[in-house]
């Protein structure tokens, strides 16, 4: 249960709009990885086939070496 905890938690943040582009990726990565993204309500598939067919997420649920870039990019300037 601890990992479902997670993602409900993951979520609610997502939903009240308190994660990075990071984190958004990764929550999405992980709902595509494990099929819950086609499962959950509507909006939530169309955002990660959105990821999908931008090339941000690969169809496992990774991320990908192009936003990965992007997302160091944002980080080196968020921490400078």
């Amino acid at each position: 249960m601890g990992r479902m905890k997670d993602i409900a938690i993951d979520l609610m943040d997502y939903e009240a709009g308190e994660l990075n582009a990071r984190e958004t990726l990764e929550l999405f990565g992980v709902l595509i990885n494990s099929g819950m993204a086609w499962t959950l309500q509507g909006a939530y598939g169309r955002m990660a086939s959105e990821l999908i067919d931008t090339g941000c997420l690969t169809e496992e649920g990774e991320i990908s070496e192009f936003a990965g870039q992007v997302l160091d990019k944002l980080d080196e300037r968020a921490t400078s």
